[in-house]
């Protein structure tokens, strides 16, 4: 990773920069490839943006541009692999990087510094609100009552599933990186395959998949979205719903999202929550490392709760 640069080309990048805008749009477009030992489809996109969090761990969190073709500009976590390729990173490096896409996967590597720019701490939690009076839930305690609106049209309430164990997780249908939405979406369609498929299974379990991007996922919208995955509507459901319920419910759990932002300013994170027949917390399932082996015990022990 190069951070130094002819001062030349530093200063104009940053000349053509408003505060916390990635530089201008990508150098090349998509490369795909095929990666025969591991028996894939890769395919990568040159992007650009700015570092608004520096790396924790394995991660570094960058405001992009919008990648023409596949997504929107957004503000999100990446993966870098390897992760020294973050060595160095600060908040406010105007940053070039491969991102690299499976069907299933996604990372990025090949990390060039460009150079920098002011970002205040504030750009990271934009529109992120905190509900003062939603109380963090552990697992035991008893989940309230919040409505939705399903993919149907038809208004539902998380007291509609007591007698069942519910695994409700949060996406938004435009968000396409598939270790975010689309592998909480995936994980969900794997759990249904699963326990319909098992002559063991209970019978008293159903998925929730909740939208927090109301305004642009319609009942028709989560419908279709749904079908994409080949979901059972007998057994999984897709809603959302006002942003005073949404909210509320997601505070529970730490989940955190942007209210009422541009898709290029929407941040957040990944929660899972499965509760029993009596709609207690059965267990919290934090980020994206879960296996859809795993929630399904969960939805099987909720299911044995009388």
């Amino acid at each position: 990773m190069k951070r130094f640069l002819p001062f030349a080309l530093v200063a104009g990048l940053i000349a053509l920069l408003p505060a916390c805008k990635p530089p201008a749009s990508s150098p090349s477009p998509a490369v795909v490839q095929t990666d025969a030992a591991a028996g894939q489809v890769i395919t990568n996109y040159i992007v650009r943006g700015v570092v608004v969090v520096p790396p924790e761990g394995k991660t570094v969190k960058v405001k992009h541009e919008e990648i023409p073709g596949y997504m929107m500009a957004m503000t999100m976590p990446f993966e870098a692999r390897p992760t020294n390729e973050l060595a160095g990173l600060m908040r406010g490096d105007l940053i070039e990087f491969r991102m690299r896409v499976t069907d299933s996967d996604g990372w990025i590597d090949q990390i060039k510094i460009l150079g920098t720019t002011k970002v205040e701490p504030t750009n990271e939690v934009r529109n992120i609100r905190v509900v003062p009076d939603v109380p963090a839930l552990k697992v035991g305690d008893f989940v309230p009552n919040y409505t939705f609106t399903n993919e149907l049209g038809r208004v539902v309430h998380l007291a509609d599933f007591r007698g069942n164990a519910l695994a409700f997780t949060f996406i938004f249908t435009r968000c396409p990186f598939p270790t975010f939405c689309p592998r909480m979406t995936e994980h969900f369609a794997q759990v249904s395959k699963l326990l319909k498929e098992a002559p063991d299974a209970p019978q008293n379990w159903r998925l929730l998949s909740l939208s927090f991007d109301p305004d642009y996922d319609t009942p028709a919208t989560l419908q279709a979205y749904g079908a994409r995955y080949h979901y059972d509507p007998t057994r999984w459901s897709l809603a959302t719903g006002s942003f005073n319920q949404i909210e509320r419910l997601t505070g529970h759990f730490g989940l955190y999202f942007g209210r009422d932002v541009a898709i290029a300013e929407q941040n957040h994170n990944l929660r899972t929550v499965v509760l029993d027949t009596q709609g207690r917390v059965q267990e919290i399932f934090v980020g994206n490392e879960w296996t859809a082996a795993e929630l399904a015990q969960a939805l099987r022990a909720g299911a044995a709760v009388k």
